[in-house]
């Protein structure tokens, strides 16, 4: 459960529209690249559907049908706690929870789902509260026993943003958002009040731009989590709702129950008739009667799968795509429609690790110099990368933040492109030396090996890591591939902080720039290069936390937009973290279901939540 404004970490191998089983094509000339992408574009790209969200309306569908699916890891968890740092398991739980709000981005504005909302502000005082008012028709509903279901009230919303992400020893990824920067240096906390059963109100110190964004949240039910916490304090709170309990035990307010866990094999969800949302016919927004989900961590096999007609949907590669668009298979109603968007919000990207925590490292000082993180951009081959994995269907990530987000500026874009000679330049400048072993070495003459730590499920990223590997060989650079599980690679990121350089991706979009505070603030705990700082550790980090602390309290764009672009130029400039390809994204569904509310972009994704049987 997380705040809109936060990131949090994804699993590489669960996002197969980014990094997905395939084999090592090999590299192509500049020629191959031109005529490749051309011959996708004129042809199979035309043979896709193009149909972003565009709010017309929905068609109201008819109940019934088993919506088939697969997820690609076991929970951890049923805790929605523990769910924060996992993608596999926070995903297999949104089916049981919703937010208060949600984000129209078509129409630019806040609608209220749980909870309706004001804003009122107090210029006089420079303060600004977010009144929000729960509906009078939504629970906590469990499977099999309709009498049970318990009343959403305030004390859920109080209890899970005081006491979950309030809490230190929590460790939820939303603390660090609760703190604002003042003008006078000091910090001070955006608090909540209890009004009534269904009213509540966030308290903001300052007059931000984004209070809904910041105030946004789901949550569990304070009855069940309070009591754990109560009786055995946040150890307790973490051992309840195990997987090796019974699932049916769980509560939703969600569109589904889960109602079955058998591990390895799948996950099974039905219908929950409480569900709040409702069509014009009064039926209940879910139409499938049940979803049942197969754990398969091989994308290869999930793609057979779909070809067997066995799951409803599949996020195709590119060099699935042809065989795809063009099969014997992909007609009338036993076959299969590709939808196509421009790309992914969520991108993929390389960091090295600068926590001084590993100050005796011989890496350490060499990630630390902006000029080597620099060399590593220039020795980035997103090019390569896109013709032997994208098959040419992808873009080199050269901007911060995306086309989507209102301060994204066409002007400030990455200088440290593909080039060797411009690392060399780098390198040399920095101190470094290649001798005559064709090796590179330091200024104490350290020569220059490091590990680059990828999760080991992707194809598609070992070869990138290869890629990677073969041009840093050819300025004398060793970089070792160590191939690691997700959460073995998150254990290393966020708590044991051993690992040396990695690839790794977030998700959480960036559509408003105030999205990301727990990373790209010097004290956020997903601060990838150096997380959790007392202070910022260099002049440039405490330079990002000023203009991002200032800038998200600025109502008017114009004026915040100086801020934004200089946020946006020194972390560009900075290179912590060096941002890979952007790829197109597909979307395969079975020809059973309706097209009619059946949306893909790169902003939403696939909009199936309004899909029903033909």
């Amino acid at each position: 459960m997380k705040s809109c404004a936060e990131f949090f970490l994804f699993s590489i191998f669960c996002f197969s529209s980014l990094f997905s089983g395939c084999k090592k094509y090999p590299e192509m000339t500049l020629e191959e690249i031109d005529a490749f992408r051309s011959s996708a574009s004129d042809g199979i790209l035309s043979k896709t559907i193009n149909k972003p969200f565009k709010d017309e309306g929905w068609e109201i569908g008819k109940n019934g049908g088993v919506w088939n699916g697969t997820i690609s890891a076991d929970p951890k968890s049923f805790n929605l706690l523990i769910a924060e740092r996992d993608a596999a398991t926070s995903g297999i739980l949104s089916y049981l929870t919703d937010s208060l709000v949600d984000y129209n981005y078509v129409k630019r504005e806040w609608q209220a789902r749980l909870a309706d909302f004001e804003i009122s502000t107090d210029e006089k005082n420079g303060t600004l509260d977010v009144i929000y008012t729960l509906r009078d028709d939504i629970y906590w509903s469990f499977y099999g026993d309709s009498q049970q279901k318990v009343k959403i009230t305030s004390d859920d919303v109080v209890f899970w943003y005081d006491e979950i992400y309030g809490d230190e020893e929590c460790a939820s990824s939303a603390y660090n958002s609760r703190f604002m920067a003042m003008p006078d240096g000091s910090e001070k906390e955006i608090t909540i009040e209890k009004i009534d059963s269904r009213k509540f109100v966030f308290h903001f110190p300052r007059i931000v731009a984004e209070p809904i964004l910041a105030t946004n949240m789901s949550f569990g039910p304070a009855f069940i989590y309070k009591k754990a916490k109560d009786s055995g304090g946040v150890s307790a709170l973490r051992q309840i709702f195990s997987v090796a309990e019974d699932p049916k035990k769980i509560p939703s307010c969600g569109k589904y129950f889960l109602t079955q866990y058998t591990p390895g094999q799948r996950i099974v969800y039905e219908k929950n008739p409480d569900y709040w949302e409702k069509d014009a016919e009064g039926k209940p927004i879910v139409y499938p009667d049940k979803k049942i989900c197969q754990i398969v961590a091989d994308n290869n096999t999930s793609y057979l799968l779909f070809k067997q007609g066995k799951i409803e949907e599949y996020a195709p590669t590119p060099e699935q795509l042809e065989n795809l668009v063009n099969g014997a298979d992909n007609f009338g109603e036993n076959g299969y429609s590709v939808f196509s968007s421009a790309g992914n919000l969520d991108a993929a990207f390389w960091t090295f690790n600068q926590n001084p925590q590993n100050s005796d490292k011989k890496y350490y000082e060499w990630f630390t110099k902006k000029e080597f993180r620099q060399a590593m951009s220039c020795l980035l081959n997103r090019e390569r990368i896109i013709s032997q994995t994208y098959r040419g269907l992808a873009e080199p990530k050269y901007s911060f933040f995306p086309a989507a987000n209102k301060f994204y500026n066409e002007e400030i874009f990455l200088q440290y492109r593909f080039s060797h000679a411009h690392a060399q330049k780098l390198l040399e400048t920095s101190g470094f030396k290649k001798k005559d072993d064709g090796f590179l070495y330091d200024q104490n003459g350290n020569k220059v090996e490091f590990d680059l730590t990828i999760v080991s499920s992707s194809n598609t990223l070992s070869d990138i890591a290869q890629i990677i590997v073969d041009e840093c060989k050819k300025e004398g650079i060793e970089v070792n591939v160590r191939q690691t599980d997700f959460q073995r690679l998150v254990e290393q990121l966020t708590s044991t902080y051993d690992w040396q350089s990695l690839i790794i991706g977030l998700s959480g979009g960036t559509i408003f720039p105030t999205q990301g505070s727990n990373v790209w603030l010097s004290g956020g705990n997903l601060h990838m290069w150096y997380p959790l700082q007392k202070t910022p550790a260099t002049d440039w980090e405490k330079r990002i936390d000023w203009l991002y602390n200032e800038a998200s309290c600025i109502v008017d764009e114009k004026k915040a937009k100086p801020y934004w672009d200089e946020y946006q130029k020194i972390i560009l400039e900075q290179c912590p973290v060096i941002y890979l390809v952007r790829g197109r994204s597909f979307y395969a569904l079975n020809n059973r279901w309706d097209l009619r509310n059946v949306y893909f972009d790169n902003v939403g994704g696939a909009e199936t939540t309004h899909i029903f049987l033909r």
